[in-house]
């Protein structure tokens, strides 16, 4: 960190890799035009503050800490990425079709939530021990709002779904069989954006 800049910062290998229009730090690049190069004074004394704090040193310091906390937060990541896709498969109608749409939701759905809880707790230590790494970063704040975006997503259609339910269907309405492809495709492209973006990280951090 120098001064009051996050300078989020982008190596020379994947500046050749992501281009001039992504990497250059001069005016004109995607970074600059984000404003996440020159990140507030306040985000820059929080990341410093973090990464002082006694909770972070220690993960720092104790070396297995980090790496057993990545494993287990890519096998938590694996899970959601496998039950998602098996359930966007289906909602397309590419995978599935001798089970019902609700079928497939009483089945997925609890691993993608109890893999999401283990998802926030894991992330939130690997933040905690590396502040630098993940806040500001770019693909670290892409990650996160194509997460929310699909959590959104999910909880949108699964209260579709239940309200079908409620009126006495075995399964989703025909008349909303638009709406789960439309559904499917959408959440499909942003699980496949936040794993991709959640690889770049280490690629475009500090």
């Amino acid at each position: 960190m120098r001064g009051t800049r996050c300078d989020i910062g982008v190596g020379s290998g994947v500046g050749h890799f992501l281009g001039p229009g992504l990497a250059d730090p001069r005016p004109g690049g995607l970074l600059s035009i984000f404003g996440l190069r020159e990140c507030s004074p306040m985000l820059d004394d929080f990341i410093h503050w973090l990464g002082a704090t006694p909770v972070s040193l220690v993960i720092q310091k104790v070396f297995w800490i980090i790496p057993t906390v990545q494993i287990v937060h890519i096998l938590a990541i694996s899970a959601v990425l496998a039950s998602m896709a098996m359930f966007d498969l289906r909602l397309l109608g590419l995978a599935g079709k001798r089970n019902s749409i609700a079928s497939f939701s009483r089945r997925f759905m609890p691993w993608l939530w109890g893999s999401l809880l283990v998802l926030a707790i894991s992330g939130s230590i690997l933040i905690v021990g590396e502040p630098k790494r993940a806040l500001g970063n770019v693909s670290f704040l892409l990650k996160m709002c194509m997460l929310a975006t699909a959590i959104i997503v999910t909880l949108g259609f699964q209260v579709l779904l239940k309200r079908d339910l409620a009126t006495g269907n075995t399964d989703l309405a025909p008349s909303h069989f638009v709406v789960a492809k439309i559904v499917g495709a959408l959440s499909l492209v942003l699980w496949m954006g936040i794993a991709v973006a959640g690889r770049l990280i280490a690629y475009t951090g500090s």
